[in-house]
């Protein structure tokens, strides 16, 4: 089975640009799990996670992988069933991924923090078989919400959970430790290899989620293919090796944590160290295991302006910097000239990665976000709602194709034909610009077009939304926007017309979006409750006027408490 199977709603690579693919090297036939095994057969006693929970080396990730993946076949899990990902940065996470990469399974690369609203969609739109939650995480039950989604559900079969005490998991769930447990591993390989051998270089290795800009979010097709030489190339453009220890902070379970942290680090034998979202404690893990590089992203760039940090930035050589411009003062915090290295990257779940070459000039790294990692990245710079290039040094919306970059989203006929040009090219919807510097054609980030607020890296869709306070009966209209925030970097602040002119209180609409089922991040942190919307000339409600107002009214109340913003 390959895109075929799909019932047409995966979009092809073009022939002419897969054939060019393949022959220049940029994709590979060999399956992901295959990958992750030809690395650990030659470095089997190389160390390849460090977490909170323990360590494992790599040919015991290999054997424990393998014996997942025999188990789940024998629970009756077939190659290309679409499964729910949804947990945190722990051990038990990694062999899941490549548990299920190798029994050919698909795994959906959600959030723990996402509820029924955007579970519901995405596992109904691909289908999904199984849901694999963490047990016992802070204030919800996922598991008992895996239940919850799983009844009615079309397609859902199998509830599996992670952490879970034995012998005490609910009906109806099984335990991910007990899985292919008493499997032979020499048995469990044969299986691994059995499954591989049907395995199609284009058949969807996983499926990633967008921050897209209309309604809930897209799914992302990677394949077998590309995914993990994509992270392999930007190991190799930081110059990782089998020597290099890796710390990730942010959600393993998103494009960024596979293709910068687990592939990027497996994919030359490098140990992932993977940390959580909390600082002190990550920062902490990191000097203990003396990490070499991490992935800063924007949510985090606060807590590295802390002593706290000092932990970490004795061991570490390199810090890749992501998510929002680079402060001047947080450059200079990781980035020495003693042997602390900084640069930047761009990147995005639709494939294209442009990160900072490690020869580049300081102004370079500060300023830009690096070059393409592969050869075969295409990039233009468009006049937005046109298809006219522009030259170097004029903003306008990046656009780009590639080994890496997705051809379309996954069953959206009519969205592709707006993320799409004519020729193949995504709209990334960012605003963006080619710097040239010593010769060299940079990218600088200059803003965006999609309506979008980057909280800590997590992306809020405006829209989604806009249309779920306006299914309150007491909300006439609603305006979200993003406002600064020292420590996340954006905040989402609701501007709301009453029906009745009489506000809610922000518990009730906390409630109400509870009730919606959907994700707590994405509440709104402020209400502005007005009497009606600016509108420009074109009649569009005026978001610029509302940003620049939410920031001003911001910065006079730091003013008045004597904070700063």
């Amino acid at each position: 089975m390959t895109f075929s199977d799909w019932g047409g709603r995966l979009v092809t690579f073009p022939a002419g640009r897969a054939r060019h693919y393949r022959e220049s090297g940029m994709w590979s036939a060999d399956p992901t799990g295959r990958r992750l095994h030809q690395i650990a057969t030659r470095f089997p006693d190389r160390t390849a996670v460090i977490s909170a929970e323990g360590s494992t080396s790599f040919a015991a990730l290999d054997r424990r992988t393998d014996q997942i993946a025999a188990g789940l076949v024998r629970l009756g899990l077939e190659r290309l069933d679409p499964v729910i990902f949804q947990l945190t940065n722990r051990l038990e996470t990694v062999l899941a991924w490549y548990g299920c990469l190798k029994a050919g399974l698909v795994p959906v690369a959600t959030l723990a923090a996402h509820r029924m609203h955007e579970i519901g969609h995405v596992s109904r739109k691909v289908g999904a078989v199984g849901h694999i939650v963490e047990a016992r995480t802070a204030g919800f039950d996922l598991v008992e919400f895996a239940r919850e989604h799983a009844a009615g559900h079309p397609s859902i079969r199998h509830i599996i959970s992670v952490g879970d005490e034995a012998g005490k998991t609910q009906p109806g769930v099984t335990r991910l430790e007990d899985i292919g447990r008493e499997t032979d591993p020499a048995a469990a390989r044969a299986v691994v290899e059995q499954i591989e051998a049907q395995i199609d270089p284009l058949d969807v290795v996983a499926f990633q989620l967008s921050g897209g800009t209309t309604g809930v979010p897209k799914v992302i097709p990677r394949i077998h293919a590309e995914y993990w030489n994509n992270a392999l190339l930007y190991a190799r453009r930081l110059g990782w090796d089998e020597h290099s220890r890796v710390a990730h902070l942010i959600p393993i379970i998103h494009n960024a944590g596979i293709s910068c942290g687990l592939h990027a680090a497996h994919s030359v034998g490098a140990c992932l160290v993977l940390a959580t979202a909390d600082a002190p404690t990550a920062f902490e893990l990191m000097a203990r295991t003396e990490a070499t590089e991490v992935l800063i992203g924007h949510g985090h760039y606060q807590a590295v302006l802390t002593p706290d940090f000092d932990k970490a930035r004795a061991s570490l050589r390199r810090v890749v910097l992501s998510g929002a411009k680079v402060p001047p003062e947080l450059f200079e915090r990781v980035d020495d000239g003693a042997g602390h290295w900084a640069g930047q990257l761009f990147g995005m779940s639709e494939g294209l990665f442009t990160v900072t070459p490690l020869d580049s000039s300081t102004h370079a790294r500060l300023t830009t976000v690096g070059t393409p990692i592969a050869p075969d990245d295409e990039i233009r710079i468009l006049e937005p709602g046109t298809e006219n290039e522009l030259p170097d040094g004029d903003v306008g919306e990046l656009c780009c194709r590639g080994p890496y970059t997705i051809p379309g989203y996954f069953d959206a006929p009519v969205h592709n034909q707006d993320a799409f040009t004519s020729d193949g090219f995504y709209r990334t919807g960012d605003l963006a610009a080619i710097t040239v510097i010593d010769g060299t054609r940079y990218l600088s980030i200059e803003g965006r077009i999609k309506d979008l607020i980057n909280r800590g890296g997590e992306k809020i869709n405006a829209e989604e939304l806009e249309l779920l306070l306006l299914e309150h009966p007491r909300i006439a209209d609603a305006a979200v926007v993003a406002m600064p925030d020292p420590r996340l970097g954006e905040k989402t602040c609701a501007y709301l017309v009453a029906t009745d002119g009489e506000p809610l209180s922000m518990n009730a609409i906390q409630d109400h979006l509870a009730q919606l089922g959907v994700a707590k991040f994405k509440w709104p942190e402020r209400l502005e409750w007005v009497p009606s919307l600016p509108h420009t000339n074109v009649n569009k409600i005026d978001k610029k006027r509302l940003r620049t107002e939410i920031a001003a009214k911001l910065l006079a109340e730091a003013d008045a408490r004597g904070a700063v913003v």
